[in-house]
């Protein structure tokens, strides 16, 4: 009976070196430069552009909420929403969607008063009037109806070029009284301005 021969082993002497995998051509000097730079300004660009982005974006940021921060300090309006409780108590609905909105409110022992201005489209502005009991035919033109004492405790001026039109709508103690004045500079877009005033 004859045994089958069997292959030698790697680690016998005279044994051929099995071929080693993925071995090819040596890389030259400059092919391996080039992948080198190739790769580093890849990670560069992974890594720097979106780093690049969030500085000038944070930047932005600051500065925007600083300019905004200047321009309500200087005349003590508070950029955001009232509460909804300042909102309910002065009933001062300001429209869903509304821009630019800024508040004060101001309280001594015989007169309570939240001041509010707030950028909104037509409809809004038929919203906001129809919800503290007027229209917008109550509306009359050049009627400056907030006091230049209210507008001097939050730096509101009126000197645009407008149209203007304002209209007071007035209630019986305790129930505020809203002082309203709208600028229509941007014909589809009105700023309005309210004075609301309560006597406990």
């Amino acid at each position: 009976m004859t045994v089958p021969r069997q292959p030698s082993s790697p680690d016998q002497p005279g044994a051929p070196e099995p071929p080693e995998r993925g071995k090819g051509k040596p890389e030259d000097r400059r092919h391996m430069l080039r992948r080198r730079w190739l790769t580093a300004t890849i990670i560069v660009l992974l890594i720097g552009i979106p780093a690049g982005y969030l500085v000038i974006s944070a930047n932005q940021s600051r500065n925007s909420g600083r300019d905004k921060e200047n321009k309500y300090s200087a005349t003590g309006l508070t950029e955001g929403w009232p509460s909804k409780v300042q909102r309910r108590l002065y009933e001062v609905p300001i429209p869903p969607y509304s821009k630019e909105v800024a508040y004060y409110e101001t309280n001594n022992w015989r007169t309570s008063r939240l001041y509010v201005q707030f950028l909104t489209s037509n409809k809004g502005l038929d919203k906001f009037l129809k919800r503290i009991g007027a229209t917008g035919g109550d509306l009359k033109p050049k009627d400056l109806t907030i006091s230049k004492r209210d507008r001097g405790v939050v730096g509101w001026e009126f000197t645009g070029k407008g149209p203007w039109s304002g209209l007071t709508h007035e209630q019986k103690n305790p129930k505020p009284t809203q002082d309203v004045v709208v600028d229509r500079a941007d014909p589809g877009h009105p700023m309005v301005y309210v004075v609301s005033s309560t006597t406990p």
